[in-house]
């Protein structure tokens, strides 16, 4: 049995955070995984920021329920669940990711989640897990499925080097260069293509 593990934001979603930046003019909060590796510092870095210009998550909520999926990518999960079992790991979290999981017909998510006070400030989060994308591709291992894995990001590395197979998707030139073991796509039907030479099964 073969699983699909896909990072969620800018594989499947806009990126949250970018987003809300445009809608406030706060550049700072443009930085992603793709530009800071350690996510407890780029973590920090967006409470910080929230807290200085006085946001909580209704005001990215509000902005999260503007966001649909990227083009083509409800047909690409589609296409998916026809051939593998699928599951979404990323390091955005439920308080964020649930609207637009409903877009995408509810596959499978393993995130974080966030710590709110009664008046919506952020005050802190709390990860599932260490490293938690590949501890979730081992535990998969553990229990027999073999693990195709595609995402974007340096937080995406780790589950792409224990996977099975791992495949860059939509990357940027920097996360390219620096993992050169992955082959790196930029359209779903490439990715699709991707899957299709990495699965052990005869799929079309």
């Amino acid at each position: 049995m073969e699983l699909a593990c896909l990072d969620l934001e800018g594989v499947l979603i806009p990126e949250i955070w970018i987003a809300f930046a445009e809608k406030t003019g706060i550049e700072e909060l443009r930085a992603t995984t793709r530009d800071i590796p350690d996510y407890d510092v780029l973590m920090k870095q967006r409470l910080r920021l929230l807290e200085q210009h006085g946001f909580g998550l209704p005001d990215i909520q509000e902005v999260i329920a503007t966001l649909d999926p990227l083009e083509g990518a409800v047909e690409f999960v589609n296409w998916l669940r026809d051939r593998f079992q699928v599951v979404i790991l990323s390091d955005t979290f439920y308080e964020f990711a649930m609207p637009l999981m409903k877009k995408l017909g509810y596959p499978a998510l393993f995130c974080h989640k966030l710590v709110v006070d009664d008046n919506g400030k952020v005050i802190d989060y709390t990860l599932r897990q260490k490293d938690p994308k590949r501890q979730a591709v081992k535990a998969f291992h553990g229990l027999n499925f073999r693990v195709i894995a595609a995402g974007d990001s340096y937080n995406d590395t780790t589950m792409l080097s224990e996977a099975d197979a791992g495949i860059l998707f939509h990357a940027p030139e920097n996360v390219i260069r620096e993992f050169p073991q992955f082959p790196a796509v930029h359209t779903y039907e490439d990715l699709k293509e991707e899957f299709r030479k990495a699965s052990v099964n005869k799929i079309d």
